[in-house]
């Protein structure tokens, strides 16, 4: 009995700290995953709560500088009240340190091979939508380094 109640408390206390190490996506599809692009600031914070922390980020242009608000697993790049990019660890059946090859074979026929990175128009949506995935060599042995979904026309 009193190692019943032990491994009790240890299942409660472990349970939340395993849950918070989730990526707040966990759970959902990619047709969810697309709709964080357009989100309210407000809905966001409503829905995930407090992001893990908010930095900038400089754009090659003044007016390309950002706003960032981490959460885990993603990254939400804000244009005034909105989200109008996400950096993901892994959507679309692509994680970070995928081969670039089986990146291009998850993306299908209508990915664009740019060399160091590959993108793919998502159709079907309120408004344009592109999936760019980073890899850290233009060859096919590269390796992903980032992925974003985002509005091309922002």
């Amino acid at each position: 009995m009193k190692h019943a109640a032990i491994f009790l408390l240890l299942l409660l206390f472990t349970f939340p700290l395993f849950a918070q190490n989730q990526p707040i996506y966990a759970g959902l599809n990619n047709e969810e995953q697309l709709s964080f692009v357009g989100m309210m600031i407000a809905d966001l914070i409503d829905k995930y709560g407090s992001p893990r922390s908010v930095v900038p980020e400089r754009g090659n242009e003044v007016w390309q500088d950002d706003v960032v608000f981490q959460y885990n697993g993603a990254d939400f790049y804000i244009y005034r009240d909105r989200v109008w990019q996400v950096k993901f660890a892994s959507t679309h059946g692509v994680s970070n340190g995928d081969r670039k090859t089986n990146v291009l074979r998850a993306m299908g026929d209508k990915a664009e091979d740019k060399g160091d990175y590959a993108q793919l128009a998502i159709t079907g949506k309120d408004w344009p939508l592109m999936m760019r995935v980073n890899f850290n060599n233009a060859g096919n042995n590269g390796q992903v380094t980032a992925i974003y979904i985002y509005r091309p026309d922002f």
